[in-house]
């Protein structure tokens, strides 16, 4: 699928890499991705969603085929990436749909950029992540390591339910090579992103419609820090799934109808 990427620059000359699906016409509605993962962490959820929309999908700085700088990332930088995007794409306004780091992004969007941003839906995330000290701690461990394979084994734990990792279903590993391939760089500089992150009081200034979509198991993004979110943002609504991380992957149905109903 790679061959249909495109890309821009970002203002600091990383390039970008995104994918449009769904007729030109159609209200578009981007998807931001998690950390350790790429574009195609959406791919189950395409063939619907570009029946209603038109799909903007997009590499985090550090992840896939987008560009990978050294060093410490901020959410300001995530966030004007994708204000960048949309700007080299001629696109003034967006639904925004972003899980775990994506919904870090989605928040910082949400009271940075409210005039791009139409309807927010922020999946399985955190208004903030501390303390910083175990991310210093995680990016030490990662540039450390010989290889991703320990560092995937933890996110994989994190995100799905012991019975699909037992099953070592084939979903499991598909994320499984994604989390491989990522580069030790990207990861770190992302780690920096969540470790300087505390958007606990700003997002009380999100005035745009608001969907919240919580795991009920999951151990990253506690469903207390979807509660948080809903409770501060204006107006938000909570859903909460029996999820652990991935609520699209493991309750993609769920996950649609609920992503659905507050879109249309």
């Amino acid at each position: 699928m790679t061959h249909n990427l495109n890309f821009v620059n970002a203002g600091d000359g990383a390039p970008i890499a995104y994918r449009i699906d769904g007729e030109a016409g159609k209200p578009v509605l981007v998807l931001s991705n998690s950390i350790g993962t790429t574009l195609r962490m959406w791919d189950t959820q395409i063939e619907e969603l570009s029946k209603h929309f038109r799909v903007l999908r997009y590499d985090m700085r550090g992840h896939g085929a987008s560009g990978v700088p050294v060093g410490a990332y901020s959410l300001d930088r995530l966030g004007r990436d994708v204000i960048e995007l949309l700007d080299a794409l001629g696109i003034e306004r967006v639904h925004f749909l972003g899980l775990s780091l994506g919904g870090f992004v989605g928040q910082w969007l949400g009271v940075h950029a409210p005039e791009r941003i139409d309807r927010l839906i922020l999946s399985n995330t955190s208004p903030y992540l501390g303390p910083k000290k175990q991310w210093d701690e995680r990016i030490a461990a990662v540039l450390q390591a010989p290889d991703m394979s320990e560092t995937a084994e933890v996110f994989l734990a994190n995100w799905f339910p012991a019975r699909m990792l037992a099953a070592k279903e084939p979903v499991v590993e598909t994320f499984r090579a994604m989390l491989l391939a990522t580069d030790r760089q990207g990861l770190a500089g992302s780690y920096a992103v969540v470790r300087d992150a505390d958007l606990r009081r700003t997002i009380a200034l999100i005035e745009r419609p608001t969907l919240v979509i919580a795991g009920q198991h999951d151990t990253v993004t506690a469903a207390s820090h979807g509660e948080q979110i809903a409770a501060t943002v204006p107006g938000a609504r909570l859903v909460v799934l029996p999820a652990v991380h991935l609520s699209n992957i493991e309750y993609p149905a769920e996950f649609m109808q609920a992503v659905l109903g507050f879109l249309r």
